[in-house]
Formats: structure tokens, sequence, C-alpha cells
């Protein structure tokens, strides 16, 4: 989607982390927890960004094959997701100067710490309300500065990059014949506020792309 932002205000490096629950590939994610830094974007805006960034999530979980990572890139957005063979998935939103190795790094650190502190059999029956994981917020605030974050980790397992599929938009990791436009038309997680943000900001030309 599109959102218009101020270019004078410096890009923070990570805008949301979110910790989502894919029991098997033909079932939609669930999520478990979810996190934001939008300071940079108005306050009238936040509630719109918030809710694509999390339809995003969803849509991108859902085409990530188990056992697999992608990071899918918007213009000046990158959206890096894994999804583990347990079905335990974790999805950065960044900018795209944010190293994709670093961000998937990141979701392992994640995935370590999530899953020794919810077990893996409380996942199906979880969801935001009832999980308790504190700890995404300091993630997203130690990780804001990736090469400070990723000096600290570079002696323990690092990701291949060979590993990783990459994509230049979001339309890449769509369904042969699916549009965004028709995704965001049929969504429930997106209210007509949102919707109509959306449909407004992409007839203008001064804005960025984020699918």
């Amino acid at each position: 989607y599109h959102v218009l932002l101020n270019k004078s205000i410096n890009m923070v490096k990570l805008f949301a982390l979110s910790v989502l629950y894919k029991p098997t590939s033909d079932v939609s994610p669930k999520l478990l927890k979810a996190t934001y830094d939008l300071q940079q974007f108005s306050f009238f805006q936040r509630s719109s960004v918030q809710e694509f960034m999390a339809f995003t999530t969803k849509i991108i979980t859902e085409r990530c094959s188990m056992g697999t990572r992608q990071s899918v890139k918007e213009q000046e957005y990158m959206c890096h997701v894994y999804v583990r063979a347990d079905g335990l998935a974790v999805v950065a939103v960044s900018d795209h100067e944010y190293q994709y190795r670093v961000a998937h790094n990141m979701l392992n650190k994640i995935m370590d710490e999530f899953t020794a502190k919810v077990p893996p059999h409380q996942w199906p029956g979880s969801d935001e309300t009832n999980v308790v994981f504190n700890e995404l917020p300091a993630f997203l605030a130690r990780w804001q500065n990736p090469r400070e974050a990723d000096a600290i980790t570079r002696v323990q397992e690092e990701v291949e990059d060979t590993k990783i599929i990459l994509h230049n938009t979001i339309e890449a990791v769509l369904e042969r014949g699916e549009k965004l436009d028709d995704l965001v038309n049929k969504s429930e997680m997106l209210s007509i506020q949102s919707k109509a943000f959306y449909k407004t900001a992409r007839k203008t030309n001064a804005c960025c792309n984020f699918g």
C-alpha cells in the first residue's frame, strides 16, 4: 500500500515485529504477538499504517512455505519473514537499508527466545490476548541499529544469504491472478477508514509504495 511520508523525518530502521503461528501450509496464520514503532508517521496515519502492516504481514506469512525465509521489497520497505518447520513464524518490517542477513539473524533470536518463554504446546490455543511475551518491544528497540546489534551476535550462528528468497515486490508472492487491491477490498482486518486511506494514497504520486 502507499504511505505518505515526511522526507524531513529520519527514518527508523525497524517499524514492526510480529510472531505468528501457522500450523500447516493451508491454514491461515494466527497472530501471537506484535509490536510497532510508527513515530515517523503522522498521528492520524498511524492506525491505518499499523493495520496495513498487520495485513501485509499475514499475507506474506500465508504465502511463505514452511521452513523457508523470504525478504520482500516494496521500494523503501522490506518485509522479512521466516516460517519455521514447526509452524512458528516471525516477520520484521524495516526500511530497505536494513541488511536482510541481519534481519534474519534477528528473527532467529526472537524465535529462540519466544520458544523458551512460550512452549510449542501452547501455540494452537493462544492468541495475542493471552500470550505472555513482553520481550518483543525490547527486540525492536535493541535492533534499531543493525550494525550495533549484529556486532553482538556475529560470533554466533549466522544465516546463509543463499537460503533467503528475495522478492522485489509483494506481487511476486501472491498467487497467480491475485491482486493486492482485491485482497484489500475483501479483508476483514482493515477498517473502512484504512481502506479509504489506501485508495486515496494509491492515487497520489508523491508517495512511497509499501505493499
